[in-house]
This record gives structure tokens, sequence and C-alpha cells, in this order.
């Protein structure tokens, strides 16, 4: 495609070429400008209305030399200006087309509404992660150097969602500019997948019980947070920038992962202290949360995990590796 259009670029300097010797080739067989460019276009184009004066012998052999020159330029350039046009249009529909193909493959995703600051922080944070991501911009060209799958068109569209595969999607981010259209997002996304996680982000203070009536499971305010962020630095700086590099980093050994236990693993009903966690993996647990949403920190011993319990624990990739492989092994 690029050396089409070099081609292309040189066509057109020869067309013009061929005008501005047409032009001054006229001009100097005693035409005026005008009229030696009108009998420059008429002669290249091959309209022959009529010579605007009489032409001797030189005038003729000048033409005859002029239309070969010119018809053939113009034809080529002609060629290669579809040729571009046809390019691009076929790029477009097999880019579509092996889009569509990898879309329909994907599920458990992410599906990233907005490319804006906060939308490109989001998706760093889950390609980091591990998670797949499609991304959704009504922009084409502030998605043209996504390495993600990417949906081009209006997020507040039940469609463009669909052809998101929200269907599959595990989770949604309305990151949209506006709170409305964020809004229309999460409602949308709620009635495509009702078993959809969505994190909605909001502006305006009173916009954050809207987009959580509309279904929003998660509300952010990244203003808030980022003003809670800046107290935390000068306030407690060295927690607050441990707890930077062990959730967003790679500086450190150190990681913090969350795991659920399926009713059939085999830590379902023991104990911490039968469980032995620490030993099995080398993953310190540092909470629990039950199904209800309750957080019990810090727990001790005899706290019992119960089915679907969530595992928040700290430690190295391979301690929370085995920590996982342990969550979900079956029991006997």
């Amino acid at each position: 495609m690029n050396s089409t259009i070099v081609r292309l670029r040189l066509a057109l300097g020869m067309v013009a070429t061929v005008f501005v010797v047409g032009m001054l080739g006229y001009w100097s067989f005693g035409l005026s400008p005008l009229d030696a460019a009108y009998q420059t276009i008429t002669t290249v184009t091959t309209v022959g209305f009529r010579e605007l004066a009489v032409f001797g012998t030189a005038e003729k052999w000048f033409t005859m030399v002029l239309i070969v020159l010119g018809v053939s330029t113009v034809l080529y350039t002609f060629t290669l200006a579809v040729q571009v046009v046809v390019e691009g249009q076929l790029r477009e529909f097999v880019g579509r087309r092996r889009m569509d193909r990898e879309l329909s493959k994907i599920s458990g995703h992410t599906v990233v509404c907005g490319w804006g600051r906060v939308g490109r922080a989001v998706a760093a944070d889950l390609e980091r992660s591990g998670h797949p991501v499609v991304v959704v911009d009504i922009d084409i060209d502030r998605v043209a150097d996504v390495l993600h799958p990417v949906v081009v068109g209006d997020a507040t569209l039940d469609s463009t969602l669909r052809a998101a595969g929200l269907e599959r999607a595990s989770s949604l981010i309305a990151a949209l500019e506006g709170d409305a259209e964020n809004l229309f997002v999460t409602l949308s996304g709620r009635s495509i997948n009702p078993n959809l996680f969505s994190v909605a982000r909001a502006r305006q203070d009173e916009s954050v019980p809207k987009l959580a009536n509309a279904g929003a499971d998660r509300v952010v305010n990244p203003q808030e947070l980022g003003a809670a962020r800046m107290a935390s630095f000068v306030a407690r700086p060295h927690v607050a920038e441990f707890i930077d590099v062990v959730m967003h980093e790679r500086s450190l050994e150190f990681r913090m992962q969350e795991f659920d236990v399926p009713p059939e693993s085999v830590l379902a009903g023991r104990t911490l202290k039968d469980a032995n966690l620490r030993e099995a993996s080398g993953a310190l647990v540092l909470a629990l949360r039950s199904p209800d949403g309750v957080f019990t920190t810090n727990p001790t011993g005899d706290t019992h995990i119960q089915p679907h319990h969530i595992i928040i624990a700290v430690g190295t990739a391979d301690d929370l590796h085995r920590l996982g492989e342990l969550t979900r092994r079956r029991s006997s």
C-alpha cells in the first residue's frame, strides 16, 4: 500500500510536469497564458475541440508528443488512484472480517468503552494481569494503533456492544467522557449480559447513585481517587508507595491476588489452620471475603473457609500460582 502511494505521488508529479511543459510550449508558440493552459488541457485529455491558432509543423509535432506523453501519464495516474482506493477498501474489509473472526472466538474478556486516558490506563493494567481486553471507541483515528481487538462505533448502542462480544464478556468498563454516556452503556450492558460485572466512571458526585441504580457494580470517580492518593503520599508516603508497587508495578517480587474458592475445592469447609496455606503455598492470607461481601481481615487459624469465599493473599508469583492451584484442587 505504501509503495502504491509513493508511485501515485510520482505520477501526479509527472502529470503536473506535462501540464507545465505543454503550457510553456504553447506559450512559446505565441498563445496567451490562458490560451496555452486551455490548449494543453484539451490536448492532454483528448477532448479535441479545436486549435486556438493555426498550427505549423513545429506546433503539430509538439502536440503529437504532448498527446502521447500526456494521455499515457494521465491514464497511469488514474489507474494508480483507483488501485489506492480499492486496496484501501479491500484492506479495511479484510481487516474487519479478521477482527470479527477474532472477536467471535474471545470470551471472558473485559470490554473497555472509551479510549481516553482512563481507558488506556485500565487496559494497560488488565493486560499486565493477563486479562483479555476488547476496546470500543467511536473515533477510528484514536484507536488506530491499539493492539487489542477494537470495535469502532457508538458504545451507547446495543449493536456496538454486541459486536464487542459483550454476551460472552466477564466485565465492562464504562470510561466515556460524559456521565450520561456511561449511564447508557451501563444500562445496555446490564440488559445484554445480566451476569456482567460492570465498573463505571463518574465525573459528578450526583451521577454516582444514578450509575449504581443503572446496574454498575462499582462506580469510580477518578478525581476523588487521585485526591486520596495524593493525600496518602503526604500522610503515609511509604505505605502508599508500597501499595502502588505491589498492585501496579513489577519492581518487587511480591504481588497481591484474590482467589475464589469453588464449592468442590479441597479448602471448602476447612479452617485456615487445617489448610495450612502458608506452608502449602508460601502465600500470606491477608483477608477473606464472604459471599455476602463481609471482609474478615487478619483471619485467625480458626476461621473457616466457606465455598465462594474470596481469599486475598500476598506473595511471589510462584506462591500465588501454588495457592491458585490449591483452591482449584477438588476434594476426593
